[in-house]
């Protein structure tokens, strides 16, 4: 995910990923002090390193077994930031495969429809003992940190939690993200790729509860470890990887649904 949050151009903020930013092509588009905006960055989820004179992102040179990965999915009251909000959220940290961390939480919340309820089975008396959407957001941006942000179908929880900070005080999120639907897409063979329908045809997550924020997020665990299991060996850095999320070729998807044909039989 590009974020213009950081105030370069999008050609520039590829360079980081890659080639390298030069010192005076960053002084051109920034008016602060440059370490100020180093360190603030940082605050944000960004890390930035400077190697053989170029600025890059940090992740360029984090091999894939040692980076940190923060998964995350949310429940929310709709889908509109302007006037929802949302109302679960989970996270595991994952290093080398394994859990080290977790959070979640439910949040505060003083009206959720009908409809909401039905899919999540929240209800607003549920979250009245709940911390508010700002004590929760100031909490997991410290369980965050500078962690890679996975999430499934990751620009809609990645936007909605940015733009929630926002909204009680905080700076937008900075930090890298990996969308965990296109690695499948590229690692495993499925005629469909939501995290539903992964999870019934490679038993990802047996006691799933769809559509509750912990659940889905053990489930997206177990399917990104099932991704990197395939994964090309040549692929050997976290930069690497999100390349590959967005540039690598799709697997070819069956012409019929297998499960469909399993309950036929």
């Amino acid at each position: 995910m590009i974020n213009n949050d950081l105030c370069l151009d999008s050609k520039s903020i590829h360079k980081l990923s890659c080639k390298g930013l030069s010192l005076k092509t960053l002084k051109e588009q920034i008016d602060d002090d440059l370490e100020f905006l180093l360190q603030l960055w940082h605050s944000q989820g960004l890390q930035i390193t400077k190697q053989q004179g170029n600025f890059y992102f940090a992740t360029k040179f984090i091999p894939v077994e040692d980076a940190e990965f923060c998964i995350v999915d949310i429940e929310t009251n709709g889908s509109k930031i302007e006037k929802h909000q949302i109302i679960e959220i989970a996270a595991v940290k994952v290093k080398n495969g394994k859990i080290v961390d977790s959070y979640e939480s439910l949040v505060h919340c003083n009206e959720i429809n009908q409809h909401i309820t039905e899919i999540t089975g929240i209800t607003a008396e549920d979250t009245k003992d709940a911390p508010n959407l700002k004590r929760v957001m100031y909490d997991f941006k410290t369980f965050l940190g500078d962690a890679v942000f996975i999430a499934h179908d990751v620009k809609f929880d990645y936007k909605f939690i940015s733009q929630s900070m926002q909204k009680v005080g905080l700076a937008p999120l900075l930090n890298r993200s990996l969308c965990s639907l296109s690695l499948a897409e590229r690692t495993i063979e499925s005629y469909r790729y939501a995290l539903s329908y992964l999870n019934e045809t490679f038993s990802l997550n047996p006691s799933a509860v769809h559509h509750r924020a912990m659940s889905d997020v053990l489930t997206t665990y177990e399917l990104f470890k099932l991704s990197l299991s395939t994964l090309d060996e040549n692929i050997k850095t976290v930069e690497e990887l999100i390349k590959f999320t967005k540039e690598g070729k799709r697997l070819k998807r069956p012409k019929f649904d297998p499960l469909l044909k399993e309950e036929q039989e």
